[in-house]
């Protein structure tokens, strides 16, 4: 069973920056690719950025291009999530996903971003 820890969601001001960290228990190189999605209050789980675990490839969704960046370390089997420029559009839950080789996904438990104005 594959776990994702993920740190670094706070409180900050409009214009401020934070840094999401996701940890995976994941030893057997079986990643995929890991993305951040997110979810506010009343509103649908959406797709943030995501990155192919070999290669490095990367996709943002249109409203965080930008502002937002995810970078990986390997050997520290960790996806971050640079986010700058931070609007209050941005509150949300934000939440990790792992996509193994074989297709299966993990989710963690998420961490809480919220934007004042």
């Amino acid at each position: 069973q594959v776990q994702l820890v993920e740190s670094g969601g706070g409180l900050v001001q409009a214009g401020g920056s934070l840094r999401l960290s996701c940890t995976t228990s994941d030893r057997t190189f079986s990643s995929y690719s890991m993305a951040w999605f997110r979810q506010a209050p009343g509103r649908e789980r959406e797709f943030v950025a995501v990155i192919a675990w070999r290669g490095g490839a990367t996709s943002y969704a249109d409203s965080v291009k930008g502002r937002f960046a995810i970078s990986k370390d390997n050997a520290k089997h960790t996806v971050y999530l640079q986010m700058n420029n931070l609007k209050p559009e941005d509150t949300a839950v934000y939440l990790c996903q792992l996509i193994t080789t074989a297709g299966n996904p993990y989710w963690g438990q998420g961490t809480q971003v919220t934007v004042s104005s």
